[in-house]
């Protein structure tokens, strides 16, 4: 189904809230070839909101992390709406850690609302799990490229966006918090929504202007499957040039990347 145009910034964050666009697993399956999925952190438990394994991008070995809210009722309260658990951070690390070990380079694909602010989860460590992701993520010697697919909310989409190369799809957003948040704190008032999210700079052209993303892909237009080819040729080019530095190179690029937002 073509996406149709969108003009507003909060038109763009319905969009990648709209239940029918395809979330991590949809990338996976059509642009991963012989993907395996491994399954735990080795501390707790499975966070199923997160899939994450190993597989090929036209034949180059690949370590894949992906969010994923699932489609059908029943999937979605499984994968508990795309809310990660500190036990799907903490598998990412593992897989992450592992990729490095192998010089495999990794793709995330980010699309939550947050992560899950449950009691159950704070109890188990959710801040730190988020912020052993930031600080290990900063210093890994693999090339590493995120894909806000979807919703990128606050720190629970930080935890995979440390990298070498962020790439946005157009009608995606990507912001320390939603919309109604904002407007809740500010002005008491969530129907200000619209207007929050044009103060945020939330959209995928705001944050390219920003130097917090180095891509856009367009959807205006464009099949899923479309978007899915345009993606991949951007992800092949990346890892191509990535993966001809060195780990200290690789290292000093991301410190650079970093270092240049918002100048």
């Amino acid at each position: 189904m073509a996406i149709a145009d969108v003009k507003t910034a909060y038109e763009r964050v319905q969009a990648a809230r709209n239940g029918k666009r395809p979330m991590g697993s949809y990338y996976i399956e059509h642009m991963i070839d012989d993907f395996v999925e491994l399954h735990g952190d080795r501390r707790f438990g499975d966070d199923a909101a997160i899939v994450a394994g190993v597989g090929y991008l036209n034949r180059i070995p690949v370590t894949v992390i992906a969010m994923e809210r699932g489609d059908t009722i029943e999937e979605r309260m499984k994968r508990n709406f795309g809310c990660p658990e500190p036990e799907g951070y903490r598998k990412a690390l593992r897989l992450m850690k592992e990729a490095e070990k192998f010089r495999r380079p990794v793709i995330c694909f980010i699309g939550s609302s947050g992560a899950y602010c449950g009691i159950e989860a704070e109890k188990r460590g959710q801040g730190l799990a988020i912020a052993e992701n930031l600080y290990e993520m900063m210093g890994l010697k693999t090339p590493v490229i995120s894909v806000v697919v979807g919703e990128g909310g606050s720190g629970g989409a930080l935890a995979l966006g440390v990298c070498d190369t962020a790439i946005m799809l157009e009608n995606a957003v990507y912001s320390v918090i939603s919309p109604e948040g904002c407007a809740s704190i500010l002005w008491k008032d969530a129907s200000k929504a619209p207007e929050a999210a044009a103060h945020l700079k939330l959209t995928s052209y705001d944050l390219l202007k920003f130097d917090v993303v180095e891509k856009v892909i367009p959807e205006t237009g464009k099949t899923d499957r479309e978007i899915c080819s345009a993606l991949k040729a951007v992800l092949m080019t990346e890892i191509t040039r990535l993966s001809q530095m060195t780990p200290e190179a690789l290292l000093d690029h991301r410190y650079e990347k970093f270092r240049k937002i918002g100048g």
